[in-house]
């Protein structure tokens, strides 16, 4: 067979096959346009590809396999104000679990997954010769209230003062508290996601040399378990600052892959009216807690 006769049987079959796959979709129109225009031409393959229509099946195939391609995090539509403001019930919320008794220092709990990272975080730590213990995980509303209250009424100090002896004005109080503790309604720790671990002090971590090693290790590898420093140093080396709220945590690390999508539907769902329920609440609106404290965050937690 000459090549010329070859290819006039080849263009005959691709016709046939492209005229029989129109038919299929009940497209005779368009199938006697490309048989006219011939299907090994470039501009039949133009059409074929370009400006052919979808059918409704085919519509709802691309879509589906989208939907695959980049699933959507569901997360956040599933957090509530209640979840937000800490109204929860860690004991009894299937969402949370104790924590192992070698992993903290009391009956503790936390989400989940914030639990099986601190879990894989430790075993890798031990393996280096560096002890993690978790000594304070989720607190809901009630326990930040006895927090707060207790420091607001002076029934305990708040930097080593009795805040209620030296009749401060309510919003010079509220910050003074606010250096270290958080508003009911406001804390990291309703979430179940953020984790004190170790000690409670900054100098613990820059002055010993266990806390350093601990420190040292948690900046380099923390990460890699899903973990961020939320409470960074607030200014620069060039001492310009560069966030708002808390003073520095070094202790305080937070679970991202769900805290991110909290702190961001804290963002959509909650004002400073949110904040009641506790003395001092009135000041939550003069001092922009929200903004100022609960999205005042920056470096490895930020968005």
């Amino acid at each position: 067979m000459y090549r010329d006769e070859r290819n006039s049987t080849k263009e005959s079959f691709l016709i046939d096959l492209a005229a029989m796959k129109c038919l299929v979709k009940g497209m005779l129109g368009f199938c006697m346009l490309i048989a006219a225009i011939g299907c090994s031409s470039p501009d039949a393959q133009e059409i074929i590809t370009a400006t052919a229509p979808q059918s409704d099946s085919s519509k709802a195939t691309a879509v589906a396999l989208q939907s695959q391609e980049e699933p959507k995090d569901t997360t956040s539509a599933m957090i509530t104000k209640d979840d937000l403001l800490g109204n929860v019930n860690p004991q009894s919320d299937e969402r949370f679990v104790k924590m192992a008794a070698a992993h903290s220092s009391g009956a503790m709990f936390l989400r989940k997954e914030t639990n099986e990272a601190f879990a894989k975080m430790h075993e890798a730590a031990k393996a280096d010769g560096i002890s993690l213990k978790v000594i304070s995980a989720t607190r809901p509303f009630a326990h930040q209230k006895r927090i707060w209250e207790g420091k607001w009424t002076g029934a305990r100090k708040s930097n080593g003062r009795n805040l209620a002896a030296l009749n401060l004005p309510p919003v010079e109080r509220a910050l003074d508290i606010l250096q270290w503790s958080s508003m009911p309604g406001t804390s990291r720790h309703h979430w179940g996601t953020d984790i004190d671990i170790n000690d409670l002090n900054n100098s613990y971590f820059e002055e010993t040399d266990k806390g350093k090693k601990e420190y040292a290790w948690l900046t380099a590898h923390a990460a890699e378990y899903g973990f961020c420093q939320p409470y960074s140093p607030k200014t620069n080396e060039a001492g310009d600052t560069i966030r708002t709220g808390y003073n520095e945590e070094k202790w305080h690390w937070s679970y991202r892959p769900i805290s991110d999508a909290y702190t961001l539907r804290y963002k959509e769902m909650l004002s400073n009216a949110d904040i009641t329920g506790f003395k001092g609440s009135e000041t939550a609106e003069q001092i922009d807690v929200v903004n100022n404290y609960v999205l005042g965050i920056r470096g490895g937690c930020s968005h």
